[in-house]
């Protein structure tokens, strides 16, 4: 099992990723997620179905921690495309009230399964075997997962809660950032207008992935506003100025410190630039001995 969902989970992901990378319309991107992820679900549902578990406690972990990591990002873009395709047109605050909205939302979901969301966040495990073990529903339980009577053989009473408390840590992200975009435009009276710049086609054509690296190194290093800007503040200005849509820049800049080369982007940067200078010097060089020789030939 553990093969199969390996390479699920990495095909999933480099397709999430490219679609990530290549659209910069939320409501889009979050459509075309929704299917590569549906497909991700019905492959792993096939698998499954036909699959017997080596003992209780992988079948606790397919459903405590493997299926609602994948489901739960299902539950996040088809929140993200209902929040977007809804969001009001209007002022900064019209829209700042409804992200806010949005965010009770939360609240009220995580008051309501309060008993739940603890024995979740504490990693728990005494009432695993009711909670993510086939057939094992209690109806004296809070059950939020209606599919245990529709699909049975591929839900349990909390796989579906654990992907909703998985999404909506996600969507917080989400929202925050958003309103945080919207309190940065709304305070800066020159939103828009970037002059020669605002009116370019400049585009930013690398993966977002580069230019969250290079936004950390810029506010790591202090060479703009001498440190004192943030991290969003920047995002917004790269946004703007390239045409480019960032969204969880926060996940992204984990991604980047755990990979094997983390500065991969900025070493890229020294060893181009270097190249790019030894490659002008080699040019100053051939076009003096070109010159040199010009001038010989005019006196002999």
């Amino acid at each position: 099992m553990l093969i199969f969902i390996t390479k699920l989970n990495k095909t999933l992901n480099n397709e999430l990723q490219t679609i990530d990378i290549e659209e910069t319309d939320l409501i889009k991107k979050a459509q075309k997620s929704i299917l590569c992820i549906k497909s991700a679900l019905s492959k792993l549902k096939t698998f499954i179905l036909n699959y017997t578990f080596k003992n209780e406690d992988e079948e606790i972990r397919f459903f405590k921690v493997i299926k609602p990591g994948i489901l739960s990002q299902l539950v996040y873009y088809v929140k993200v495309n209902n929040i977007e395709s809804k969001r009001p047109i209007g002022s900064f605050e019209v829209q700042q009230n409804y992200y806010l909205h949005e965010l009770e939302k939360l609240t009220l979901f995580f008051n309501s399964h309060l008993e739940f969301y603890r024995y979740y966040r504490m990693n728990s495990t005494f009432l695993d075997d009711k909670f993510f073990v086939r057939g094992r529903e209690d109806l004296h339980l809070h059950l939020d997962n209606l599919m245990i009577y529709i699909d049975p053989d591929f839900s349990t009473s909390q796989d579906y809660m654990v992907a909703k408390i998985m999404a909506n840590d996600r969507l917080e992200v989400f929202l925050k950032t958003e309103l945080e975009a919207l309190t940065i435009k709304s305070s800066n009276l020159n939103w828009g207008q970037l002059g020669i710049l605002g009116n370019s086609s400049l585009q930013w054509t690398d993966n977002k992935t580069a230019l969250v690296e290079l936004i950390y190194a810029l506010n790591a290093t202090g060479s703009i506003n001498n440190g004192r800007s943030e991290i969003r503040e920047l995002t917004a200005f790269f946004e703007q100025a390239f045409n480019v849509r960032l969204t969880d820049i926060y996940r992204i800049y984990l991604d980047i410190k755990i990979r094997s080369t983390p500065a991969k982007f900025i070493d890229n940067l020294k060893t181009a630039l270097l190249r790019k200078m030894e490659e002008d010097y080699l040019q100053a060089i051939t076009l003096a001995v070109f010159f040199q020789s010009s001038l010989d030939g005019l006196f002999y």
